[in-house]
């Protein structure tokens, strides 16, 4: 399989929120098109997508602060997993983010999805000792 992985363009959106959404990532307080916008005026380049044989297969947003980086919208079609494209959008993201002078990768896993944490483990992240807080400001 012949895998591009690019900055996400214009024309991705409809793919990319069809993709989330096989994925299960939209959730109702997140607005996937939102999301997208905001994306694109800040870090346009850290939004990322892996197209194979003409068709939008994988996503993964990065965003950095200056301090550290966080990964988002790791996606992958639900009938393209296990190829390594998740491994591959992973390296693009983390080289990208290196390359802005980032020293370390956080990222959010729901403790019930043991698939996806299993998988951030073969790739070298491991769970810190912190806890993750949150607060709506929409």
């Amino acid at each position: 399989m012949s895998l591009t992985i690019r900055r996400y363009r214009p024309g991705d959106q409809e793919a990319v929120v069809k993709l989330w959404e096989a994925c299960q990532l939209v959730v109702p307080q997140n607005d996937p098109l939102k999301d997208i916008r905001t994306k694109i005026q800040f870090q346009a380049d850290l939004l990322l997508v892996a197209i194979a044989e003409d068709r939008l297969v994988g996503t993964v947003m990065a965003g950095y602060e200056g301090h550290r980086g966080w990964i988002n919208y790791l996606a992958v079609a639900p009938d393209q997993r296990r190829r390594g494209i998740a491994k591959k959008m992973m390296a693009s993201a983390e080289n990208k983010l290196r390359a802005l002078g980032c020293q370390k990768i956080n990222l959010q896993v729901r403790r019930t999805n043991t698939t996806v944490i299993n998988f951030y483990r073969t790739i070298g992240f491991r769970e810190d000792d912190v806890i993750s807080f949150g607060k709506r400001l929409s």
